[in-house]
């Protein structure tokens, strides 16, 4: 039985699901039965990337799948090398052949790499991939509010989801809030802060007991109620069904603070700041 999750509207209209499933490190058969058995268990917004090297089990367990996949909102992303606009065409059409699909629902740019500085030249071949139909909705990942707001000056088009580092020790408020004024989903990658033994973390255990939920389920939530939407990675079935039951609990504004409240300025688990990291 699929579990029935709540869906956010983005900027462009393109609906897609309160929580997605992330695949980075999930490659070959194994992932075609991991990610088959994601999408049995009711997760229908898919994450991957070209730079994942997983394009191809992504779309072999898309049509595996016995969910139709119209029902499905799959993602990949834009790598760094290939930010000139006509190579940024070129390998969208790549992850295209790579899937076996007839298009993407999600297509982001990986990171801004700002000292190379062709963000805005990516953004545009993004803008012309969707016109030709490769895309249903553009977004961003790693881009700091600056970035977003170049891109948006420089083309007039606000990406739809911008997909960012965000876990209770690095909190993304002035991200999220930035995110907001441009009417952008800010989606959450590496959600757990698991580099970090959030999930060992007597504050947030002790909330999670309050609602007779594990660690896992109340930072999810306070996801949820942050409005972001977080991308988790699991392998077990089991983790897949516990990670989707975060619906019928609220945090309370005062366990949100606690939570939030764990947030540090150098809380980001690999140091990579988007302002001077360079992803290729």
């Amino acid at each position: 039985m699929s579990q029935k999750i709540p869906e956010k509207v983005l900027n462009d209209g393109l609906k897609v699901p309160a929580i997605g499933f992330g695949t980075a490190f999930i490659k070959g058969t194994e992932g075609v039965k991991v990610l088959t058995a994601a999408i049995d268990a009711g997760y229908r917004l898919i994450d991957s990337a070209f730079n994942y090297e997983n394009e191809g089990m992504v779309g072999q367990a898309v049509r595996q799948s016995a969910v139709p996949r119209e029902e499905l909102l799959i993602t990949s992303k834009l790598p760094g090398r290939h930010h000139a606009y006509k190579e940024a065409l070129e390998t969208i059409e790549e992850s295209l052949y790579r899937g076996g699909l007839d298009y993407y629902d999600l297509y982001l740019i990986h990171w801004p790499n700002p000292k190379v500085d062709k963000y805005v030249e990516a953004w545009q071949a993004m803008i012309e991939a969707k016109k030709r139909g490769y895309i249903r909705s553009i977004g961003v990942c790693n881009f700091l509010p600056e970035h977003n707001e170049r891109i948006i000056k420089e083309t007039g088009v606000a990406p739809s989801i911008n997909q960012v580092e965000l876990h209770p020790l690095f909190n993304q408020e002035l991200q999220l809030a930035k995110d907001a004024e441009h009417g952008i989903i800010t989606e959450s990658w590496s959600p757990l802060g698991r580099g970090h033994s959030m999930l060992e973390n007597e504050q947030i255990g002790s909330i999670a007991a309050a609602h007779d939920k594990t660690p896992t389920l109340a930072i999810l939530r306070w996801h949820i109620q942050l409005g972001a939407v977080p991308i988790p990675r699991a392998s077990s079935l089991a983790h897949q069904k516990e990670n989707l039951e975060i619906f019928d609990f609220e945090l309370s504004e005062a366990e949100m603070k606690v939570i939030s409240g764990l947030g540090r300025e150098d809380g980001r688990l690999w140091g990579q700041d988007p302002a001077t990291y360079e992803e290729m």
